[in-house]
């Protein structure tokens, strides 16, 4: 989040890609997840610029811009009225949503004072498959075997990342954080599974007004130089309300597997910006640990990728499932 982010894998889950869709709006919505995971992959170079000390008055101006973009954006999109309406039509699962974007977008903010920016978004990256299993514990949605391998072998990949902390060689605090991002986005995954009608927008957007308000508690001051605002408006408007608007957009016009496999270039670039322009360079663990997560996403993705291009019956053409 970012917060992912805010993170594309909130909403590959309720890709609603049909039949009905040409390939020129599908060509169309794999382009604009792709670039809402571009946008998303730069979160950690632009906190890196900030020189602002006090975390909180980091997360207050990113969470104001964002707001007030996502804001314009529905405004834009659906009107006033359309907006208002989208509020209130959210319900109990968006504000729930709401509250784990908040919680998310605000660990993911102090964690990069105590942890890597790659931490961070590779113990993000298994976010679909946690969902899987939080799923099955919660309401026992049905869990196949490939699935709940590619599960061992994301948490296995967390522990690998994890132990740097157990043994003092990084900050336990930051892996916290970063796993406490990835549980968040887990839940918020399951709910938008479980309630499709809860519309990503509007929830995300209560999300960082929500954190906005906890900041504005916490902050020790508001005052930032020029250069700073700068930066959190790009960390904001581009970075965070940007990429959802891109996604939100583009999600609902491919299929489910696709926007999850489009998603997984915020993990995999994020670090790769934080190493070229800053020279952050991961640990061999979380290289280690990283790459059996983003492996096992991946192939997990093919193979749901495959079973939704599968023809329902024989001679039939495949439809993608609508997840």
């Amino acid at each position: 989040m970012t917060d992912t982010a805010s993170s594309p894998t909130l909403v590959a889950s309720t890709g609603l890609a049909t039949s009905t869709v040409s390939p020129r709006d599908e060509r169309v919505g794999m382009l604009l997840v792709f670039l809402s995971a571009l946008m998303w992959s730069f979160g950690g170079t632009i906190a890196r610029f900030l020189s602002a000390g006090d975390s909180w008055t980091v997360i207050f101006w990113r969470s104001v811009w964002a707001a007030a973009f996502l804001l314009c954006f529905m405004v834009w999109r659906d009107g006033w009225r359309g907006m208002v309406t989208s509020f209130r039509d959210m319900g109990l699962p968006g504000i729930a949503v709401g509250f784990c974007f908040a919680i998310a977008s605000t660990s993911f903010v102090v964690a990069l004072a105590y942890t890597t920016v790659a931490n961070i978004l590779l113990m993000q990256a298994g976010v679909p498959l946690l969902a899987a299993l939080f799923a099955w514990a919660l309401f026992r949605e049905r869990v196949t075997v490939a699935t709940w391998m590619a599960i061992a072998a994301v948490i296995a990949g967390v522990a690998i990342m994890v132990s740097e902390s157990l043994d003092g060689a990084v900050s336990p605090i930051g892996d916290g954080l970063a796993l406490l991002i990835a549980f968040m986005f887990s839940i918020a995954t399951v709910i938008t599974r479980r309630f499709s009608s809860v519309r990503m927008t509007p929830a995300t957007c209560l999300g960082t007004i929500l954190a906005a308000g906890l900041a504005a508690s916490q902050a020790s001051t508001f005052m930032v130089s020029a250069g700073d605002m700068c930066f959190l408006f790009v960390f904001g408007v581009v970075n965070l309300g940007l990429g959802l608007a891109f996604f939100a957009t583009g999600a609902r016009l491919i299929p489910a597997a696709i926007a999850a496999l489009l998603g997984t270039f915020e993990p995999i670039l994020g670090p790769i910006w934080v190493w070229l322009i800053h020279s952050e360079v991961p640990s061999g663990r979380t290289m280690i640990g990283g790459a059996v997560v983003v492996t096992a996403l991946l192939v997990h993705i093919g193979l749901e990728f495959k079973r939704q291009a599968r023809p329902q019956r024989a001679g039939v053409t495949g439809v993608p499932s609508p997840n």
